[in-house]
């Protein structure tokens, strides 16, 4: 038996509107659903009355039609009515009517430049910096109680971040080391060989790693390496609500978990630096023989422009350093949040705010120094 046509027949009486629908709404040819739209336009009901008792099959066309009748009565402030609708397709409009569309945004948007977006971003900065002294003063704070008694810092946590913050990053501080001493050795013999002294190449390498590249190259593959490492173990545990239950215990997680982490990178910082320090000045007089200066020759340079000032400028960038590494790891751990995604954010965090802290700190310690004639 063939399926009966479908009609759409919109209806004018006195007190109300009706749309009577009926037939099979699934077939090829439906009725002509923009002309009834179009007169529904011209000319809003108070009331629209949709009677569908005589629809005996449908598909997506129908509630598609029925949902532009429902916005042409909504926008012109009448109502509608369904009467008699099948079971599943009164239940589809109710669900894709029982909220208002999102109106468009009255608020004016601000450019990039803007005053009011310049004064945002002041401000969200402005934030960021007092949230990272607040923090940091906290850990410093935490730090320093973990040498009285009561404290919740345990000493095997301490040993295993010294473990994990030392004897762990020296393979790649080797290879980093080595080479940045070889790089710098290559630069200098560029410029030197114009003027045949070669020789200077120990001088340059020398002051170059004890007061510049070993702390700074030292302190870049840390933050890479360790910093990220806190991140994600502190946001992990933040996800394990491993935090929440230290804090229920009454621990302090500052002391039982940031503490420690920032101890052992500080203890360990200065002696990474002292070790990368060698290893560039191996690299250095590995390139310097092969521009033909001997190792005594390189040895004599060496001692010449080794000074006392330029390794503790040095070890003091590195613990500086340490300090807002082990900042930006555990901050960015302690405040992720609870996801495995928010702990992927965390770990990228840590790494590019650590490398801007780095970048910033270098740069202001040696306006510093060179103020100081240092």
């Amino acid at each position: 038996m063939a399926a009966p046509e479908p009609s759409c027949d919109l209806i004018v009486e006195a007190e109300a509107t009706r749309l009577r629908l009926a037939g099979s709404w699934r077939s090829a040819a439906l009725p002509d659903t923009d002309a009834v739209l179009a007169r529904l336009r011209n000319g809003p009901p108070a009331r629209l009355d949709v009677e569908a008792d005589a629809v005996v099959d449908w598909d997506s066309r129908l509630p598609a039609f029925l949902l532009l009748a429902h916005e042409v009565c909504r926008s012109s402030g009448g109502s509608i009515a369904w009467r008699d609708l099948p079971e599943g397709l009164a239940a589809l409009l109710q669900l894709a009517t029982a909220t208002a569309p999102a109106e468009p945004s009255s608020v004016p948007r601000h450019g990039l430049l803007s005053r009011a977006a310049l004064r945002q971003h002041l401000h969200e900065i402005g934030e960021e910096v007092l949230d990272s002294l607040a923090f940091l003063g906290d850990a410093l704070r935490a730090s320093l109680r973990a040498f009285l008694p009561g404290s919740a810092t345990r000493w095997v946590d301490l040993r295993d971040c010294l473990y994990q913050a030392g004897p762990d990053a020296l393979p790649i501080i080797t290879l980093t080391s080595v080479l940045v001493g070889m790089i710098l050795a290559y630069l200098g013999a560029v410029q030197l060989q114009q003027f045949g002294a070669e020789v200077y190449v120990a001088d340059l390498v020398a002051i170059g790693m004890l007061r510049e590249m070993g702390a700074l190259m030292t302190a870049v593959v840390m933050a890479g390496r360790t910093g990220a490492a806190y991140a994600a173990q502190l946001g992990t545990m933040q996800v394990n609500e491993e935090v929440d239950a230290i804090t229920t215990l009454g621990l302090s997680p500052l002391e039982f978990l940031v503490a420690p982490r920032m101890l052992a990178l500080v203890a360990t910082m200065p002696l990474l630096i002292i070790y990368a320090d060698l290893l560039g000045i191996v690299g250095g007089g590995i390139v310097a023989g092969g521009m033909g200066i001997s190792a005594l020759q390189y040895l004599s340079q060496l001692e010449n422009a080794f000074s006392l000032t330029h390794a503790l400028v040095g070890l003091t960038k590195g613990v500086v350093f340490a300090f807002l590494i082990a900042l930006a790891g555990c901050r960015a751990g302690m405040n992720a949040g609870r996801n495995a995604a928010a702990v992927g954010r965390a770990t990228t965090e840590a790494v590019v705010t650590a490398i801007v802290y780095l970048i910033v700190a270098d740069a202001g310690m040696n306006i510093l120094c060179q103020q100081l004639g240092i």
